[in-house]
This record gives structure tokens, sequence and C-alpha cells, in this order.
């Protein structure tokens, strides 16, 4: 279970890795498609957490961090692309850096959720 479960979650680590390029690259200039960046739960690791959520791995409280920080990102990530949208590229792409904090929260958490599931109780 523990392989299952590293690669489970290895797998939504390469899924928010996917969108902090897409947002990247849509900041400079990429022609993407706006919906899995803006909505969480058109996000491929959106659409995992709330899969996981629901799963009999749900009971594990940092879950519902995880799923608010995931939204919080995706706010900001709308309020980027509309500046960009607006005209405003140079400026959305220095706040991405204001952004990172947030991004990098969400592999720490999910090694928490992780070593947390890997801990018998």
């Amino acid at each position: 279970m523990n392989t299952d479960l590293k690669q489970d979650f290895d797998t939504a680590l390469t899924r928010h890795q996917q969108f902090k390029s897409r947002l990247r690259s849509f900041l400079n200039g990429t022609n993407l498609a706006e919906g899995p960046i803006r909505d969480p739960d058109q996000c491929s690791l959106g659409i995992w957490i709330t899969e996981h959520r629901q799963s009999s791995m749900g009971n594990v409280p940092e879950w519902a961090e995880l799923d608010r920080v995931h939204r919080q990102l995706h706010e900001e990530a709308n309020r980027l692309m509309d500046m960009y949208l607006q005209g405003f590229s140079q400026q959305a792409r220095e706040d991405l850096a204001d952004l990172l904090p947030t991004i990098d929260r969400i592999p720490r958490l999910l090694q928490t959720i992780q070593t947390r599931l890997r801990t018998p109780r």
C-alpha cells in the first residue's frame, strides 16, 4: 500500500507542478485553455483532491486545509490572469512571485497528509 500511496501523491504533486507551469506560460503569452487554471474544480489537482477527500483517505484533517489553500491559489491565479488580459502583463508576472509561498504550501500539505495516512492509528 505504501508504494501505491506514494505514487498516488506523486501524481498529485505532478498535477500541481503542471498548474504552476500553465499559469507561468499563460502569463508569458502562451494561449492556453483558461478553465483548468481559473477553476479549482476543473483543475486536475482539484479533481484529485475532491476524489480523495470523499474516499476512505478523507478522514485526515489536513484535507480541508489543502482544499482551502488550493482554492485560494486559483483565486490569486484569476487575479493575475485578469491583470495580464487587461494589459498589465509585466505586473502580473512580477506578482506571481508573491504567490510562491501559497504555491509552495501545496506540496507540504500533500506530504503531511501522505505521512498521516502511512502512520497507523
